[in-house]
């Protein structure tokens, strides 16, 4: 809340010189871009290109009112897909990424790249070792050398572990944008889960908490045999017992 408001102060300082400089060439115009708007000034100003920026409990909240979901069911999501620390990224601008190798194949295929010329040349492309971020992310760099974009779509991105190839559900403008929200903060991931579940019809099964057809949809045909509606379940049960009693199911606004 604290940040919010010093943004919004910050906005409107920002807000008050943008429209009282003259164009006298006093100011240059790199320092002010003509399409930026007075609040992404302020963040610009504010949050330090070297800090992530994380979820608050105000943005589960604005966003679990959004969708009438509780707070606890979008916790239990996070929690499964990116573990109980919560964090959508590995460093500041390096979203948590899991690259897979078949869905990239797949991808790059339909695209007619002939993976077998790049097998010894990016070798590390076709390493099954998973390991660190660092060695996804090489992995990911390496494949976009090869194919941009299907290095993109055969990739999991973010707090939620979403598709690359599903950027169109999440309200992405193109694969690219897709990339910079998701390299941009942890609301921009959630707002983008947010429209996904929408778009594809997962959100009433969220909404009802009914984990067997959420999982089936989010995570495939095996969801059962690796316990994810299970372990969603035990999840949202403890971040709800977490929640203050007299928190309330929030409704889906008009």
């Amino acid at each position: 809340m604290l940040q919010r408001a010093a943004l919004l102060a910050a906005s409107v300082m920002i807000s008050s010189v943008i429209f009282t400089i003259s164009g006298d060439g006093t100011t240059p115009s790199s320092e002010i871009p003509e399409n930026t708007s007075p609040t992404a000034l302020a963040q610009q100003l504010t949050e330090p290109t070297d800090t992530i920026l994380t979820l608050t409990e105000e943005d589960f909240r604005e966003v679990a009112l959004h969708l009438g979901v509780e707070v606890a069911a979008i916790k239990a999501v996070v929690e499964i897909e990116a573990g109980r620390t919560h964090e959508g990224f590995s460093a500041p601008g390096t979203p948590l990424i899991n690259f897979d190798l078949t869905m990239f194949r797949r991808f790059a295929t339909r695209r007619g790249v002939n993976l077998s010329k790049y097998s010894k040349s990016h070798s590390v492309v076709f390493s099954s070792h998973r390991g660190s971020q660092i060695k996804a992310n090489r992995r990911l760099e390496a494949a976009k050398s090869i194919h941009p974009h299907a290095a993109v779509e055969g990739t999991f991105w973010g707090m939620f572990q979403i598709g690359g190839f599903n950027w169109k559900k999440c309200g992405a403008e193109s694969i690219d944008d897709f990339v910079d929200r998701m390299s941009r903060s942890e609301r921009d991931q959630l707002e983008m889960f947010a429209e996904f579940i929408t778009s594809t019809g997962l959100l009433k099964h969220l909404q009802a908490k009914n984990w067997a057809s959420f999982a089936r949809g989010y995570n495939g045909p095996s969801y059962a045999r690796r316990a994810y509606h299970t372990r969603m379940a035990s999840a949202y049960a403890r971040h709800k017992k977490l929640e203050p009693p007299c928190e309330e199911t929030p409704q889906p606004a008009d």
